[in-house]
């Protein structure tokens, strides 16, 4: 019985294989395919429904070229089509690295799908979105110079309406407090002393028609919390999985690197380490940077941080990763240990984009917890007001 089971699972995955090898019509032999198969089958058949043409047999459930000649053009209710960029993001998110590479090998030499990488007019009227973003970011290896150019507008468009929207949630936690004993000149509604500004223009009033006249308005000051330059160092793991995390790290650094209460480094890793701090105010130079997918080390992550190190009691280390380790798992633990307790604050955050929603090493994360480390995931607002609240 033992033995069955294993060669009964064996013989189902191969079945799954060839179905999404042949494609839809095989149901009857292979059988269908599970919830989980339905997305990669539907980007594999983004690219390998064009396998037709005259005297060839269409993969059924493809769509046609439209120039092919004898093809027909008919209105169906099929589900909606993927863009090349969706297809682009699926198929980083579906498959291993080997099976990627063959597939954007075929969809560029073989099927001549080559929107994103080839043709600026096509870029030049595609519009910015996280979903272009990334598609970029995951595809500007194999990009000519002048597509490159081209895609290096879109990042930056698309990196400005994130800023828009998140650099208030970001900067807020970090503007202090009203000060109401002391004036400022900034003329800032919020900021409005009512009270003192009636009193210091009642000589203005006018009993005739009952008016106060208001020649010299008053204003609070705010006064900044008293965070003496706090040593934030950001390590971002860039391994494929990574990248809504990495995006929103970009740009969280950027908006940090201007809070002059804040030393900000930021720092991308895979096997190696690299410091890309000088770049932190142009969050587009460091994604332009970003060299998806690899192995993951960790603790060497952390060690280069721990060389980074001014004054540990003021610095917060915040490591953003799936915690999927590559190296010796001791280093990692060791170098998390000596950090903590020389003082430094390690927040390791699973992810840092909109949703929040980790994927990660919960064991390793866990043991890293029971050395001191912070895990969580956060929004870039949550990660401001937790780092605002630790520099008070």
């Amino acid at each position: 019985m033992s033995n069955e089971q294993p060669r009964d699972s064996e013989q189902h995955i191969r079945k799954i294989r060839w179905r999404l090898v042949l494609g839809t019509g095989t149901e009857d032999v292979l059988g269908g395919l599970p919830n989980e198969w339905c997305d990669r089958d539907a980007a594999m058949g983004f690219l390998y429904n064009r396998e037709y043409g005259a005297g060839r047999n269409v993969r059924q459930g493809g769509r046609g070229n439209e120039g092919d000649e004898g093809g027909e053009r008919k209105g169906s209710l099929d589900p909606s089509q993927l863009t090349v960029p969706d297809w682009i993001n699926a198929v980083h998110e579906l498959f291993p690295r080997k099976t990627i590479e063959r597939l954007e090998k075929d969809a560029l030499e073989r099927y001549h799908l080559e929107e994103m990488v080839t043709n600026p007019d096509l870029l030049s009227r595609a519009q910015p979105s996280q979903t272009l973003l990334k598609a970029v970011l995951r595809t500007k290896h194999l990009m000519n110079q002048e597509v490159l150019a081209m895609a290096r507008q879109l990042v930056w468009k698309a990196i400005e309406q994130l800023m828009e929207k998140l650099a208030r949630q970001i900067q807020s936690p970090f503007t202090g407090t009203v000060n109401r004993q002391r004036r400022s000149f900034l003329k800032i509604a919020k900021n409005f002393d009512a009270k003192t500004t009636i009193r210091r223009n009642l000589k203005h009033y006018d009993p005739g028609t009952g008016k106060l006249y208001i020649q010299t308005p008053y204003f609070y000051s705010r006064m900044r919390r008293q965070v003496d330059r706090w040593q934030i160092i950001i390590l971002v793991d860039e391994s494929g999985s990574m990248l809504d995390s990495v995006i929103h790290s970009a740009v969280t650094a950027s908006v940090f690197f201007g809070i002059k209460a804040l030393r900000t480094h930021l720092c991308l890793f895979d096997t190696s380490v690299v410091d890309v701090t000088q770049d932190c105010t142009d969050p587009v130079e460091t994604l332009m940077k970003v060299q998806l997918g690899g192995g993951t080390d960790i603790g060497q992550a952390l060690s280069y941080a721990a060389t980074l190190v001014d004054n540990p009691r003021r610095t917060i280390v915040v490591l953003i990763t799936d915690f999927y380790e590559g190296a010796p798992i001791d280093r990692l633990f060791a170098v998390t240990k000596q950090l903590i307790e020389s003082g430094v604050t390690l927040l390791g955050l699973a992810a840092l984009d909109e949703q929040a929603e980790p994927n990660y090493d919960r064991a390793i994360a866990q043991r890293m917890v029971n050395l001191g480390a912070h895990v969580a995931a956060m929004t870039p607002g949550e990660l401001a007001e937790w780092v605002a609240q630790k520099v008070q």
